[in-house]
């Protein structure tokens, strides 16, 4: 890593500051050359101090900009390398200006998540981190930035290293009995080899198992609104968006296409997918709106199956459930502020076992309700204290698997009395599984496809 790096890692457009950000060993030399105190003069940088001046043009000695520099010697930086941060005005034409004369300096620009993987790769931090770095960055719910700042403090790499050292010296002692089994007389008993892997099969599974949770509070899931004509699926997406974005008239197939909008439901984000209304039509571009509704619903975690309730049941609805069985539905009746026909019976006849949410998608009536039956539909084992340890990464998820998978067998192999050499080397294998996670045997493969989703200049 001799290159010395810049990018600008404020956001582009309007703003009040914007930040151009340096990495490498020409970065106080870069500071020298291109700013100059008040006085005209270059400063004499100590680290981790602010100083006020201008950015210059070497060529002729033109302002650029009135900014302010810190220089953060290593290793005490983001990246453990030099790092001059340049903060001068927002906007799009400055910092770009400014970027520019420190390419011309010296510096070559950032690839994607360049400054974290040089801090990841100096030892600032492991993998796990970095990657909980971008989560920070994407987090569009509280919850989901809590997850992401707990894995970015370490607890996930503090449970991974526990159960890390904890195999690790059960290998040491495996090992010691296959070099020294004549000269040790202190080895473990026959089942006490296969009782603590199974402790730590058990705390691993259980790390597994919080990736439903974690990928959901991440990611977000995706929820169809489906039903006939006329039920208000559009009203209903307007009134969870708090504005006018689908058109609602009483003119049966006036949604056409579909339209997905993202929406916080009790710190979920919900890509909420209005569709058109299905029904037996000969018009080919409303018939093209109903095929997409099904392709929607193919791809969606859960539909919100919608009623009229002031109509009994149709043909037509029977038809819709029927199509959607084996589908996650959560039925919903709408029109509630209207005199009702259609009754619970009805509903627990079609669909057994369900309970529907009534509102009035006009009025907004039981709509909070509706956010909790979302809620619960996909958290529904979710305690009131959960643990910060949860994965939230189907990278985590695999190495886990990969781990529990050769604990097994070596689990099986130390009960069946197999060779201690295969046992050491299940061992072996689940540990490099477990380093994957937090990096020490990470392959070039996978941290290019890691670091490529990051942002320019983080």
């Amino acid at each position: 890593m001799d290159e010395t790096i810049a990018a600008i890692a404020t956001a582009p457009g309007a703003g009040g500051i914007a930040v151009i950000r340096i990495s490498g060993p020409q970065a106080e030399a870069i500071a020298l050359h291109l700013f100059r105190m008040k006085n005209g003069q270059p400063p004499v940088l100590e680290s981790h101090h602010l100083y006020y001046g201008h950015i210059l043009s070497p060529e002729g000695g033109a302002i650029i900009d009135e900014v302010m520099i810190a220089l953060m010697r290593a290793p005490r930086s983001y990246t453990g390398e030099d790092v001059l941060e340049i903060h001068g005005h927002g906007g799009y034409l400055l910092p770009q200006r400014i970027l520019a004369e420190v390419i011309k300096a010296g510096a070559r620009l950032a690839e994607p998540g360049e400054f974290t993987k040089r801090a990841f790769l100096n030892n600032r931090m492991d993998l796990s981190q970095a990657e909980a770095v971008a989560d920070m960055i994407a987090a569009r719910t509280d919850r989901g930035l809590e997850l992401a700042q707990a894995q970015y403090q370490g607890r996930l790499s503090g449970s991974i290293e526990k159960l890390h050292a904890e195999l690790a010296d059960i290998l040491a002692l495996l090992e010691a009995a296959i070099d020294f089994i004549e000269d040790i007389d202190d080895l473990p008993d026959d089942k006490s080899i296969p009782r603590r892997l199974q402790n730590i099969v058990e705390d691993l599974n259980r790390l597994a198992g919080s990736y439903g949770e974690g990928k959901i509070f991440k990611d977000g899931v995706s929820v169809v609104i489906a039903g006939r004509t006329n039920v208000g699926k559009s009203s209903l997406l307007n009134h969870f968006l708090g504005e006018q974005r689908a058109i609602v008239t009483p003119i049966p197939g006036t949604t056409r296409d579909f339209i997905e909008e993202p929406v916080s439901i009790h710190d979920i984000i919900i890509r909420l997918t209005d569709t058109a209304g299905i029904r037996k039509t000969g018009e080919a571009i409303e018939q093209a709106g109903i095929d997409l509704v099904w392709q929607r619903v193919a791809m969606a975690d859960a539909v919100l199956i919608l009623l009229d309730g002031s109509e009994e049941m149709t043909a037509e609805d029977r038809e819709i459930i029927e199509k959607l069985r084996g589908k996650p539905l959560i039925p919903v009746v709408n029109k509630a502020d209207l005199p009702q026909n259609l009754s619970e019976e009805e509903i627990s006849r079609i669909l057994p076992g369900k309970v529907a949410i009534r509102i009035s998608a006009k009025y907004g009536n039981g709509l909070e309700e509706l956010g909790k039956a979302i809620y619960q539909h996909f958290c529904r084992d979710r305690t009131d204290n959960p643990s910060p340890e949860i994965i939230t990464h189907l990278r985590h998820r695999l190495a886990i698997e990969k781990a529990v998978f050769h604990l097994c067998e070596a689990t099986a192999g130390s009960v069946r009395g197999v060779s201690p050499e295969l046992t050491a080397a299940d061992l072996r294998d689940a540990l490099d599984a477990l380093e994957e996670i937090i990096g020490k045997t990470a392959n070039d493969m996978i941290l290019a496809r890691i670091f490529a989703s990051f942002c320019i200049g983080k």
